[in-house]
């Protein structure tokens, strides 16, 4: 039986430009779906969906245990604020986890939390996790993401 396998990334605010946001989501069955919303200079949503290789998900899989995010607890980073919001959830096998959490501009915004290595740890698996998916999106579409 193959076991359950599911990541969702959203990050946005709301703004003199509306709600502009970068979301994306991978399923077991390989489906990406990429969605990003910006009104400035009159831009407008880009939504693409394509289906990704085994490989491309073991590869996933390796990303997020390597970061020790599974490991994390939430509850003492800062909460969604005027600046944003971020989201991630990931399920993997029996596993699951959900964090919600403010935007982080920079890994210095990490220090003074009450909880610097779990959102260093949680900064930079995203960071892994967007270049991957742009990357992915740039491959197959011709995109310029913001």
């Amino acid at each position: 039986m193959e076991e359950e396998f599911y990541v969702r990334y959203y990050i946005g605010h709301r703004g003199k430009y509306g709600h502009e946001f970068l979301e994306f989501e991978f399923k077991k069955s390989g489906h990406l779906r990429y969605a990003n919303n910006s009104n400035y200079k009159q831009g407008g949503i880009i939504r693409k969906e394509v289906y990704v290789s085994k490989m491309v998900l073991e590869e996933l899989k390796r990303i997020i245990d390597e970061s020790n995010v599974m490991n994390a607890d939430d509850g003492a980073w800062p909460e969604p604020d005027k600046v944003g919001r971020q989201e991630l959830e990931v399920v993997i096998g029996g596993e699951h986890i959900s964090f919600t959490t403010t935007k982080i501009g920079s890994l210095l915004e990490t220090e003074g939390s009450d909880d610097p290595e779990g959102m260093k740890n949680f900064y930079y698996l995203t960071q892994d996790l967007k270049t991957l998916v742009i990357s992915i999106m740039s491959l197959h579409f011709r995109i310029k993401p913001i």
